[in-house]
């Protein structure tokens, strides 16, 4: 098998990426799939809510990127098919790296390439900026999955992420595609949450997820206890929406599939 690597991204911060990107891996590799999560964010949120430590520079997302062989940095979790390279704040070093040196946008991917036969999928935690962490992340990635709250002040910071998975697809990763938008925190009962996701489905048809993922106060206390949703309270609405989602997006990956054998 040769991993399908996801990209979990949105320069706004507070917008459930982390959220996504822990439940989406962990709902995944529920459904018996074979997945590393990569923490590339130097907030290390996916790594403090996966129940990990922050690692220092000699392991974690740090060290894959300055050249420590992948296979040495994977950790496994509590989920026997989850396993995650976890980020801690020295990661920041790296985000205002030189970006007139071209290769440095392929570190990720050529580390990702010595273990992608090993998982189903890889899916990666951005940070919530577009410097060189994102850049690394998008150019490593066969697709990008975009959470955005229901807000409409969140529309301003999807064209502008838009705009840059163009210009990577054009420069270093012409085989990115914009897998889907996944609206998060929705209240699509409310007037705002319902005029926001009809405004976002309008302006990009067929790439908004069925599914969007509610607000739920057990998807915001499960981090604090180190479990993905579904480990925490897999009755919540939370957790639901996230298996929910996650079918969603498998059904999509097969029916692609099917079009492109036929």
């Amino acid at each position: 098998m040769t991993a399908r690597i996801v990209v979990i991204a949105n320069q706004k911060g507070g917008v459930g990426k982390t959220t996504t990107s822990i439940n989406f891996a962990a709902s995944l590799a529920i459904l018996e799939h074979m997945v590393l999560l990569v923490d590339l964010d130097p907030q290390g949120h996916s790594t403090t809510g996966l129940g990990f430590e922050k690692p220092n520079d000699q392991a974690g997302a740090y060290a894959l990127l300055t050249g420590t062989p992948a296979e040495a940095l994977v950790l496994n979790t509590e989920i026997a098919t989850l396993q995650i390279i976890p980020a801690g704040k020295d990661l920041a070093r790296l985000e205002f790296s030189d970006l007139t040196d071209e290769s440095q946008l392929y570190n990720l991917k050529n580390a990702l390439n010595q273990i992608k036969e090993n998982y189903d999928y890889i899916v990666i935690d951005s940070p919530p900026a577009l410097g060189t962490m994102t850049l690394n992340a998008f150019t490593a990635a066969d697709e990008l999955i975009v959470p955005m709250p229901c807000e409409f002040l969140a529309m301003d910071g999807l064209v502008e992420l838009v705009d840059t998975l163009n210009a990577v697809q054009k420069q270093s990763n012409p085989s990115l595609q914009l897998g889907g938008i996944l609206l998060t925190m929705a209240e699509e009962r409310t007037n705002l949450g319902s005029a926001v996701a009809n405004e976002v489905r309008k302006s990009f048809p067929g790439k908004v997820f069925k599914t969007s993922i509610p607000r739920n106060i057990r998807l915001a206390e499960a981090p604090s206890h180190g479990k993905p949703i579904a480990f925490y309270d897999l009755k919540s609405k939370g957790a639901q929406a996230y298996i929910y989602f996650t079918k969603e997006w498998l059904r999509r990956k097969k029916n692609e599939f099917t079009k492109d054998t036929i």
